[in-house]
């Protein structure tokens, strides 16, 4: 519900700037990429100019996204070391616990009479 509601209030206020820029922008205008020759130029793209102002906007979103991106690198890889951290507490943890059940195990045989280690004789001396 959440979405919709953020999608009310954002998506369809910029959907309805974006067309309406679209509409007061239609006229062709020509990209010219050669510096050195502006009467004839090699590469030259005639578009309507609000496809290239989305796409300079759009350019910006993605260089802005890809550096954002770097910067929280130390984070991320922070975050991942505390995974592994995490990983190895619990494998650790399980471990302590399977020999903590052993010892009692074996505590509760030796309380019972019967046998807590069945490879070493009552004399001491492996069987």
């Amino acid at each position: 519900m959440l979405k919709k509601i953020t999608w009310l209030i954002v998506g369809i206020p910029v959907a309805v700037v974006l067309i309406a820029m679209s509409v007061a922008n239609r006229q062709p205008v020509t990209l010219r990429l050669d510096p050195f020759n502006a009467a004839d130029p090699a590469l030259a793209i005639t578009l309507p100019f609000f496809v290239f102002l989305f796409a300079a906007a759009l350019t910006g979103v993605l260089v802005g996204g890809f550096f954002s991106w770097l910067s929280q690198h130390r984070f991320r890889k922070l975050a991942r070391d505390e995974h592994v951290r995490a990983n190895r507490k619990d494998r650790e943890a399980a471990e302590q616990k399977a020999r903590a059940d052993a010892l009692a195990q074996q505590s509760i045989a030796a309380a019972d009479g019967t046998e807590a280690f069945p490879l070493i004789s009552k004399t001491g001396r492996a069987a």
